[in-house]
Order: structure tokens, then sequence, then C-alpha cells
């Protein structure tokens, strides 16, 4: 009996595994609607604390809002927060940007959106058409002042960022004005407090714009403050927009060439004007025998026909990892230069032949396709093997009496300190004035060495700490300093410990900011610094590293540039989502808009929920256990 009970038991268990038997459940809930009410948080909304806080109360202890919705708080200035508290601080206002974050958080959910703010947008794309991509209504409230005043603005200053010493730099001015009227008023632009460009403008209702440019002149070297202002209107509110500030850093990148040579040639001088062609270069000539400290200003050399003199001239060179361009001809001495350089040889006969110069059309270092060879002549060299000791790359090769060699005529090398270019031939003026004889102008001859200066201009050497920052910042809301530091593998490291320590330039108070890793950088949030002039050192813990600079935060806040409630912009937005504008004294209004819209009613859902009739594990514990028991019982009965 006992065994037919648990093979019955065993059989049971099984059959109803393979059976398992289930029953369906329904669960009804009711689904409220989100109400998303969405705060201006940025500094143009604080004149209008006490409205905004009212209209939040109203929404908080409305019956009808909490019986129909779940009310969800959003505030935003350059970017969408969760509701805490406002602080009416934020430096700018991006509406477009909170409006696409909450597009993606309640996307495929029924929600609405109330919007609280001026409808002044500082930041981002305009929000008046942006609506029409949104899936929910949205309810604008236009807080502040929506009176139309009579208002000019410097709406826009457009500038670069850096401009070169002696050149000059366009400065665009865009003039905007609200009024019916037609009015006329003096556009200045000033640097350094001295009027430098003065323009007479007047302005409409129909030609409310105006964009004025001047070209202003970098004549020193430094950081140029620089403001446009323009005279007010005599019954004008808001002033603060009528000037702006802003700053251009004239730097002088001059490339210091020195050409060092021995003898007097006509090529020096073809070299001197074909590099002084562009404005950015200047070149000295020297002799080897100078003294080294004439060269310590000197970025990029050119040993024209090195011989045993030029010894001295090697050894800095080696010292400084400077890179070089080596020209050699008839002068050259061979045995000399052979070891004062590692990266070419040459066995030179001591015969002289013309060699005519041959494109080589795999040359990939820059682009040269725009240099053309027709009718060059040959230049004058030394006879004899040439032979590259590193890996270069061939620009121009050699073609002697009409037979084309595989020896370089013009080579290149790059490694990752040092370049350099080496030219066997001597009489390269001739191409110049060829150049001349075909064109009727000398560009073909003077770019091909502004781009050969060029490419040994760039400097490849590591760093294992860089520094990234602005020398200008408008306004304390995009002060930023970030850093990038490497090992001694040079490989990022992100367990380091950087401080920015910043030093007002004016006061000479100091303070020192810790550095947060950001990804693949680390960074200082020097927002809360007040405008002014700063020097900063980021230092990098237990470690002897360090990089200084300096840059300047300008005394302007957009969101001043205000005075009226743009409810035109708001308007449309509001349209283009099915929605409607409202003002604070209209909160009753929007509470009844939102609870008899029957987009927004609650929702009923069911959830069906199928549960298994038997707990597995514990059947198969039976199973397991029957099993056992039978087999346990006939071996110890003697049945197996």
């Amino acid at each position: 009996m006992i065994l037919a009970i648990l093979r019955f038991l065993t059989f049971f268990s099984a059959l109803l595994l393979l059976i398992n038997p289930k029953f369906t459940k329904n669960e009804y809930h009711t689904e409220k609607t989100s109400l998303i009410v969405l705060t201006d948080n940025s500094s143009s909304v604080a004149p209008y604390r006490e409205d905004i806080e009212t209209i939040l109360e109203k929404l908080d202890e409305s019956q009808e809002i909490n019986e129909r919705f779940n009310l969800e708080r959003y505030s935003f200035g350059a970017s969408l927060k969760t509701f805490d508290s406002l602080s009416f601080s934020e430096g700018s206002t991006d509406i477009s940007k909170a409006l696409s974050e909450l597009k993606e958080i309640y996307a495929g959910t029924n929600s609405a959106v109330v919007l609280l703010s001026d409808g002044n947008q500082t930041v981002g794309q305009d929000y008046s058409f942006y609506g029409k991509d949104l899936n929910f209504p949205i309810q604008a409230i236009a807080v502040g002042d929506t009176t139309r005043y009579q208002d000019l603005a410097i709406s826009q200053v457009n500038t670069n960022q850096y401009a070169f010493l002696k050149n000059k730099f366009p400065v665009e001015i865009y003039v905007s004005y609200v009024g019916r009227s037609e009015v006329k008023t003096n556009v200045r632009l000033l640097l350094n407090s001295k009027t430098i460009f003065n323009q007479r403008i007047s302005l409409s209702k129909t030609g409310d714009t105006k964009i004025l440019t001047a070209l202003v002149e970098a004549t020193s070297v430094g950081l140029k403050s620089m403001s446009v202002s323009i005279d007010a209107l005599p019954n004008e509110r808001n002033r603060v927009n009528n000037s702006r500030e802003f700053a251009i850093e004239v730097i002088d990148e001059k490339t210091n060439v020195a050409i060092i040579s021995s003898i007097a040639h006509p090529d020096i001088g073809a070299l001197k004007k074909a590099i002084e062609s562009n404005e950015q270069r200047s070149v000295s000539i020297k002799k080897p025998e100078s003294d080294t400290k004439e060269l310590e200003n000197v970025d990029l050399f050119i040993l024209y026909q090195p011989d045993v003199p030029f010894q001295n001239v090697y050894d800095y060179v080696q010292q400084r990892k400077s890179n070089v361009f080596t020209i050699t001809g008839t002068e050259t001495n061979w045995n000399f230069l052979n070891k004062a350089q590692k990266k070419f040889t040459k066995n030179s006969y001591d015969q002289f032949e013309e060699i005519f110069p041959v494109l080589d059309q795999g040359f990939g270092l820059f682009n040269a396709s725009e240099f053309s060879l027709l009718d060059f002549p040959p230049l004058r060299g030394n006879l004899g093997e040439i032979i590259l000791n590193v890996q270069g790359e061939s620009l121009l090769n050699q073609r002697i009496k009409g037979v084309e060699l595989n020896e370089p005529l013009l080579a290149f090398f790059d490694n990752d300190s040092q370049r350099e270019a080496v030219l066997f031939g001597e009489n390269s003026w001739k191409w110049r004035i060829q150049s001349y004889r075909n064109d009727q102008n000398f560009n073909n001859y003077d770019d091909l060495i502004g781009k050969i200066i060029l490419f040994l201009d760039v400097n490849k050497a590591k760093e294992r700490l860089t520094l990234g920052y602005e020398s200008v910042y408008s306004g304390s809301n995009e002060a930023r300093i970030s850093a990038t530091y490497f090992d001694k593998a040079f490989v990022f490291d992100d367990n380091a410990t950087l401080t920015a320590k910043i030093k007002s330039s004016d006061s000479k108070v100091s303070k020192e900011v810790p550095m947060l890793l950001k990804g693949q950088y680390y960074e200082a949030d020097l927002s809360n610094l007040d405008p002014g002039d700063y020097e900063f050192t980021v230092n990098v813990k237990s470690e002897n590293l360090s990089k200084s600079g300096n840059f300047s935060i300008l005394d302007f806040d957009i969101e001043k540039q205000f005075l009226s409630t743009d409810a035109k912009k708001m308007t449309s937005l509001a349209d283009n989502t099915a929605g409607m504008l409202f003002y604070p004294a209209q909160t009753n209004e929007l509470v009844s808009a939102l609870t008899e819209d029957n987009r927004f009613v609650p929702t009923q859902k069911s959830k069906q929920n199928v549960v298994s009739l038997i707990d597995f594990r514990i059947l198969l514990a039976l199973l397991a256990a029957t099993l056992a028991a039978e087999w346990f019982i006939r071996k110890y009965n003697g049945l197996i």
C-alpha cells in the first residue's frame, strides 16, 4: 500500500506539472492625466515672484485639479530641473530645450503642460514654432508686464574671439527697435574707452533692425576691452540693453624663421620674399657663427648649404627639437652633413648635375595638387646616391638627363617630436621667376614655400597637462576651465586630483577650486565669480606639474535685456499645441479650462494577471521525495 501510494503521488505530481492549471484575474485602476507645471526660474522673472508663487499655490490647493490630475512640477533655466524651490537666479532661459526634455520623459502618456514664464528666451531655438512637434497641449501663463514700451537695444554683437596683430577685424553690430514712430540715434564703438566708430542711424516700425559693420585695426598685443553703445530715447525705460561689452584678444602669431647660411645666394632672397608674403611670418638671415642667444625666439630654421661652421647650430637644434628645412647645393659639405644629422645621407661624387623636378602623385602630408611645374628650370646639385635613413615622403623626385631616378628632390620627415624637410638642390629662385612668367604673379612658388613652412611650423610634442578655457566669458554663468591630464605613459588618468587656483587681477584675492572629473576631462565651475580679470594656475596634486592662464568675465546679464513679456510668442506656442494663453489674474479660468476639457478625463485601465494554481517548487520537491522514498523502501526490502 505504501509503495502504491508513493507511485500514485509520483504520477499525480508529474501529470499536474504537465497540465499546469491556471486562472485569470483582472485588476482595474483609474489613471489620471499628468499635469506638468513648468516654471521659469530665470532672473528675468524675479520681479514677478509673488505672482508665480500665488499661481502655484492655487494649483496645489485646487480640489478640482487634484481630483483629475497627477500634479508634477519642474523648473527651468538653461535646462530642465525637478522642482525643489525657486531661486529666480538662472542666467539664461531655454524654453524649447525644457519642452524637448519633457517630450522625452512623457512620451506616450496623456499629459498637459502649464507653462509659467515671461516668454523671453535667451538661448536655444525659437520655441514659438517648436510647439508643432509636441504631443501634449500647453496652457501658457504670461507673467510680467505685457505693455510694449518704446525701446532701443544692441541685440547682438558678432566678432572673432582672436585677432592677429596689424590685421583688421570686423565687428558686426545688430541694433533693434520697438516702437511706432521713427527715431534717430548714434551707435558708437569704443576701444579702451576711446571712440573708434560712430554712425548715426534711423529706425522705424517697419525698419526696426539695422546691421552695422566696423573694421578695427589690431595695433597692439593683448586683451582689448570693447563696448558698443547707442543713445537712449528720452523716455526709454530699459537702458540696460543700450550697451554691450565684449573683449577680443590680439595675438602675435608670427612665425619667426631664421635662414642660416655661410654664403650669399639668390635663393635666400627668394625664400625670404616667399615666406614674408604671408604677414604672419618674419624672416631673419643669420650666419652659423651667430650666438645661440639670438636664436631663442626662432620657431623654424632653414639651414642653407650647411658646412663645418654649422656644428653649433645643429647642436642647438637637436637640443630644442626644433623643426628644420635643409637646402643643399654645390657648396654643401656632405662629409660634415652626413655626420651632423641622421635622417639622410648622400654619397657625393663632387660632380655637379642639373636636376629636373618630377611631382610625386602619391604625396599625402599636405595638399600640393595646385602646385605646377610647368617649364620649371632644373636645380643644381651634387651627383650621388641619396639614402633616407628614416621613413619619409617625397613631394618631388629627380630626373637627370631625361632619366627619372627613384630618388627624392624634396623630401619630408615627420615623427612625434620633430619635423624636417630637405631640398637636394640650389637655384630654386629660378622657380619663383618662372612662376611669374607663367602666371604674372609669384603665387605658385610662394604658396608651395608657404605650405612647407606651415607643415614645419606645427608642433606635435605631447603634453601631459592641457587646458581648455576662453579668454573672455560673456557673464559668469559661462565661465569654465577644463583640463586633461595624462600619466607618464600618456594614458588618461581619472584618479588624479587637480585644483585651480584663481586670483583676481584687481583685488588680488585668490581662491582654490577643485576640478571635478567629467568623463574624459576635469572641469572647474567658475560661475560664482564676479565680473573682472583673473589669473589662474591648474596644479596636479602629488606631481610637480602645473599650467597657468588668464581670462576675463564681462559684466553682462542677458536676462536684463528684456523689459516686456513676450506674450505674442507664448500665444503662438499655445495655439500650435491646441492650448490657450492666460494671465496671472485668470488662474481660475485656467483651472476651469483644464477640468472641463474632455482630453484630460481620467482613464480606467485593466491589468490581467495569470496566476498558476500550483507552486512548481513544492511540486518538484514532492516528486523528488516520493521517488526517493520508493527507491529506499524497495532497496531496504530487497525488491530491486
